[in-house]
This record gives structure tokens, sequence and C-alpha cells, in this order.
């Protein structure tokens, strides 16, 4: 794997902290002044690999998400919608995630790598549940709604999209509609 571009910023106003993020292709390592360069090359190793670990974390691999759909499936539908595959696309720019029942297959949009997993798990679950449930429909969302986190994340997508000035994903007009009842 390639090394990331590392730039190390010293400051004499800091004293003691070591903190690092990601700004672009470049990682960022703040650290203070008076550290010598041994310690500058160990924290530098250490902050490159946190945040290495953070990111993977959010932008898992299609075998993971295949892992990851499962879990959920059998965590909050008892398993019964079991996908066939679950991979990423770049294709989709209108909406989170796709999927098709009839050969079980689920995709997400990979706009949605980076964000937080709990959002990731969300989208995952709400494809999981057209794999028996093809409308958004109430039965639909009472399915989806045993997500803890639907509501929150349903939100986030929201106002990401208003952020970037997308229309809302197909389908979340109808989520709104079926609370009513």
């Amino acid at each position: 794997m390639e090394q990331p571009e590392v730039e190390v910023r010293r400051s004499s106003r800091r004293r003691r902290t070591v903190s690092a993020y990601r700004d672009g292709e470049r990682i960022v390592v703040l650290i203070p002044a008076a550290m010598s360069r041994r310690e500058e090359a160990e924290w530098v190793e250490q902050m490159v690999a946190r945040i290495e670990k953070s990111e993977q974390r959010r932008k898992p691999s299609d075998d993971e998400l295949l892992r990851r759909a499962t879990a959920l499936s059998d965590r909050y539908f008892g398993g019964l919608a079991i996908p066939e595959s679950v991979r990423w696309v770049d294709n989709q720019q209108s909406r989170w995630g796709s999927c098709t029942p009839g050969d079980r297959s689920i995709r997400l949009s990979a706009r949605l790598q980076g964000m937080p997993s709990w959002v990731i798990d969300y989208v995952l679950v709400h494809e999981l549940a057209h794999l028996f449930e093809p409308h958004h429909n109430a039965r639909f969302w009472g399915w989806v709604d045993r997500f803890p986190q639907a509501e929150r994340a349903k939100g986030y997508l929201l106002g990401w999209s208003a952020a970037s000035r997308l229309p809302a994903p197909p389908g979340e007009e109808e989520a709104d509609a079926a609370d009513v009842d």
C-alpha cells in the first residue's frame, strides 16, 4: 500500500498534545515545537496509522459490506434478508443505495464512503428490507425503523443532501408520509 504524504506542523504554543487530520491526499500531524526528531517520527507513525485505521472502518471493502449486511439482517430481521452480494458503485448520484431482489444484490453509492458507520448501516438496513418488502410503504418503514438510529441517519442524509444542494433520495418523501399515520 502506498504511503500517504505527511506534513508535520510544529507549534510553539502546543506543549504536550499531538493531533492529526486528513487534508485531501495529505495527512497533517500537529506536534509541539520542542519535540525531538525521534519523538516526531514515532508520533507521525502512530497518528498516520490511527487515521488510516479510522478511514478503513468508514470505507469497508465489498466483502466487509457483505459480512456487515448479513450481521445486520441477523440482528434486525432475524436473518430474513440475506443478500447475495453487496458492493460500492460510483454511478449512483441521486440515491444512496439500490437493491435488486431478483438476484439479491445491493449496491451502495460510493458517496457514503467516509460517512459514519451508523449511516452506512442504516442504508444497508434500508436496502436489506427491500429484499422482502419492495415498496416504501408503512410495512417497509416498520422494518427499517427497527434500526435504532434510523431517524438520526435519515436526518443526516437529508442534511448532507441539502448542504450539497441535492434533491432528497427517492423514497424519503414517503417516509415522512408513513410516519404521519
